[in-house]
């Protein structure tokens, strides 16, 4: 399931630098706790396999109100890293 899921990401990507278009948005905010916890997992490094979805993830951590909301978050926080676990189980 996670890599279907990064499967779709990455063949969006190609066409705007985030999820829905060319500004960020309430979908990528929304995918943001599964890929937080996601990048604390052994399988972090698959994400080599998806440039767009790296290139979208850098762009996503590169912003200040993200930097800003990342200190002190925990690296579960959220449904979506409830979820990424859940993905990751089904492998």
């Amino acid at each position: 399931k996670l890599k279907k899921l990064l499967e779709v990401y990455e063949s969006r990507l190609p066409r705007s630098k985030y999820l829905p278009g060319d500004f960020i948005s309430l979908a990528d905010l929304s995918h943001f706790s599964f890929m937080r916890y996601f990048m604390t997992t052994e399988y972090a490094d698959q994400l080599d396999t998806y440039p767009h979805v790296k290139a979208w993830w850098a762009a996503l951590l590169a912003r200040p109100s993200v930097k800003k909301v990342m200190v002190g978050m925990p690296p579960d926080f959220g449904f979506g890293a409830f979820l990424c676990k859940e993905y990751i189980i089904a492998m």
